[in-house]
């Protein structure tokens, strides 16, 4: 569990409702891992949205087939990306996939506590996503919030404005590109110039892509839940 007091986001309620849909979309036999994700003996092993491909993770599988499960980013995670967001003024934040809706509250909250904003959001399950709305709902966050039904490849076609803050953490692909690559690409000329990118999966691909210093971003690796990827917009 994250530390309400000494984090950076200290909503009791917010804190509450993460820690109800962390319980909640645990599939049994995994047991809790350090930061909160969950165990190596389900699905997906590192906690991820997704099983995941390559790399001695778990090949890739229907995401229809884990409607009650979570895959959380971890409480760490969580807590950098609504310090991110507050450190930044974030107003337009884009996240994919949403899932049950951890890493959306974290957001979400953020967006709150900034005086107002949106969070978009993409899930391809429908139950997921109506999951999603009523955790949000009740941690009374639901008004910030647009989750979009469907391939993330076609939700985020238009997002509406200049992005602050970009979280992919989609599910695994058995073949190149990656679903965080494409998101990526789609999403690129929509940020505006300084936003942020958050990868929880750390695909070689997508590496590959925001550590070319011609695709315009600078970034830099850090020991969250395995490894997540931080990257910054510098140019086009």
């Amino acid at each position: 569990m994250s530390d309400v007091l000494n984090g950076p986001l200290r909503d009791t309620n917010v804190h509450a409702v993460i820690e109800r849909v962390r319980a909640e979309g645990r599939p049994p036999g995994w047991g809790p891992r350090p930061g909160g994700a969950g165990g190596p003996g389900g699905p997906g092993g590192r906690g991820g949205r997704g099983p995941r491909a390559g790399g001695g993770g778990f090949p890739p599988r229907d995401p229809f087939e884990f409607t009650d499960v979570a895959f959380p980013i971890a409480p760490e995670q969580g807590d950098l990306l609504y310090l991110l967001c507050r450190a930044t003024g974030a107003t337009r934040v884009a996240e994919c996939a949403t899932s049950l809706g951890i890493s959306t509250l974290y957001l979400a909250a953020a967006m709150r506590d900034n005086g107002g904003g949106l969070v978009i959001g993409s899930e391809i399950v429908p139950e997921k996503a109506a999951k999603a709305r009523k955790n949000l709902a009740d941690a009374g966050l639901d008004h910030l919030v647009d989750i979009r039904v469907g391939d993330a490849l076609e939700t985020f076609a238009d997002l509406g404005g200049p992005v602050d803050l970009l979280l992919v953490d989609g599910w695994p692909t058995a073949n190149p590109p990656s679903l965080s690559r494409s998101i990526t690409g789609l999403v690129a000329p929509q940020l505006r110039g300084g936003a942020i990118v958050v990868n929880d999966n750390a695909e070689e691909d997508y590496l590959e892509y925001v550590r070319d210093p011609a695709n315009g971003f600078v970034g830099m690796s850090l020991p969250l839940k395995g490894s997540t990827e931080v990257s910054v917009r510098v140019g086009a």
